[in-house]
């Protein structure tokens, strides 16, 4: 039945849509994460402190061993990402709720986020941003 309803599909003129990837591997997320590397991390201006977001990085976290970050040139600190969930359907879901995708600091007090990444296979990829570049409304 399924070969008959994809090639109807393809027929008619509609396209099928590829069975979407997992991407829980560094080769798998490594393409994205050097495409999109400027949205790695932001910061927020909240509630009188800086809130330095990684949502971006949780949502490719599969294929990640650590991600590391250091501000204003300061020693570097591992932010702890919650776990991939290689067994489900969704494995970079992310649903954590006693994990915040951000770490709060004093107001203006970020003006250089360093952020170095670990892929699962060794590998590393390092990339620096000025608060500027970063800012989010």
């Amino acid at each position: 039945m399924l070969r008959t309803l994809t090639t109807t599909a393809f027929l008619v003129g509609f396209a099928v849509p590829a069975q979407a990837q997992n991407f829980t591997t560094a080769n798998e997320v490594r393409p994205i994460l050097d495409a999109t590397k400027g949205s790695w991390v932001a910061v927020r201006e909240y509630d009188g402190k800086d809130l330095l977001y990684f949502t971006h990085l949780l949502a490719w976290r599969c294929g990640l061993d650590q991600i590391h970050y250091a501000l204003n040139g300061g020693s570097e600190r591992q932010f702890d990402a919650e776990p991939c969930y290689e067994d489900e359907p969704q494995p970079n879901a992310i649903k954590a709720e006693d994990k915040l995708p951000y770490v709060a600091f004093d107001l203006k007090s970020i003006d250089l986020v360093s952020v170095r990444l670990v892929y699962d296979d060794g590998t590393e990829a390092v990339t620096s941003y000025e608060r500027a570049q970063i800012m989010t409304p």
